[in-house]
């Protein structure tokens, strides 16, 4: 439970970048989840935006993630530290298991919020100033669309954002393990902050490109009954409807603004996490060192104490 505390006050660090991320995010969801393309690429989309909306139009549905971004990356390392610790060895294979648990869990706060954020972002598309506006804010739209649909309402999604998540955030642990181990990253290296940037930020792009197609429709299908109606009967539906409409190119659609966003965001991350966590072992040592220990602990050494590990 310490250690719980401690990832939880860390998480606090990026949520600067994760208000820079809205404006990328904002031209992500605009680039893929319109049926009949307005922007030709992610540059207009950018352009477009500002030009309509002013630059306000960039933080469309920036409340809803600042309400639950803290939580989510609490949630995140917290469970995938507690659960490599009930695994026992820092092996690839428990990083991504315990990675795929984390992404499960973290899943019952992050598809509302992101469901959130899209409805609140499609609002007054293409208006500086909204003249009908369906929801105040993100709780609002929250409130609105359980009192309209119920609680099946709010969980629009549910299904992709865990087929999303689970193998994501295992290959987003498992990538980070890896590249952390074979960039050395110790220490007394002199890059080692660097090297944790190149390995946060690899594991970012990593996992996004691994799951996107499974966000494409997320997206789609959280943005359906926006106008009214819904076109979508299911997940099965949404994905033969899209490939037949646009086919296969469909699943990159704001790929490009995604991977922009996915390096220098969890670049930050996971380099602040490491660093923070690695700050407060060595004060815990400090503070160990002064109390007096048992005579045997000396020549104890616990299993998970012996394995190599990348944080």
């Amino acid at each position: 439970m310490r250690w719980a505390r401690h990832r939880t006050q860390c998480v606090k660090v990026p949520l600067l970048w994760r208000r820079a991320r809205r404006k990328v995010e904002e031209v992500r969801l605009q680039v893929q989840s319109v049926d009949r393309p307005l922007y030709r690429g992610t540059y207009h989309c950018f352009q477009s935006i500002v030009r309509q909306e002013s630059m306000t139009g960039l933080y469309k549905g920036i409340g809803s993630p600042m309400m639950g971004l803290t939580f989510i990356n609490a949630i995140v390392f917290g469970v995938q530290g507690n659960a490599m610790r009930r695994l026992g060895h820092d092996t690839p294979l428990n990083q991504f298991l315990a990675g795929a648990s984390a992404g499960a869990l973290q899943s019952v706060i992050c598809c509302p919020m992101e469901l959130a954020k899209t409805r609140m972002q499609l609002q007054g598309l293409g208006e500086r100033k909204s003249k009908q506006k369906l929801y105040k804010n993100s709780l609002d739209c929250l409130v609105r669309i359980y009192r309209k649909e119920g609680f099946r309402g709010i969980n629009r999604g549910m299904v992709t954002t865990l087929v999303r998540e689970t193998p994501g955030f295992g290959i987003y642990f498992l990538t980070y393990d890896v590249l952390t181990r074979s960039l050395g990253c110790e220490p007394d290296d002199p890059y080692m902050i660097l090297k944790l940037l190149f390995a946060g930020g690899m594991s970012g792009i990593t996992s996004w490109i691994s799951t996107y197609p499974v966000d494409v429709i997320k997206s789609r299908l959280q943005a359906d009954g926006v106008g009214g109606h819904n076109k979508y009967s299911g997940i099965a539906d949404c994905v033969r409807q899209s490939l037949k409409r646009e086919g296969w190119r469909v699943f990159t659609h704001g790929l490009t603004s995604t991977l922009l966003r996915a390096f220098p965001v969890n670049a930050t991350t996971f380099a602040t996490v490491t660093l923070f966590l690695m700050y407060m072992r060595d004060d815990e040592g400090a503070v160990n060192d002064c109390e007096p220990q048992p005579a045997h602990s000396s020549l104890t050494v616990s299993p998970q104490q012996a394995q190599p590990s990348s944080l």
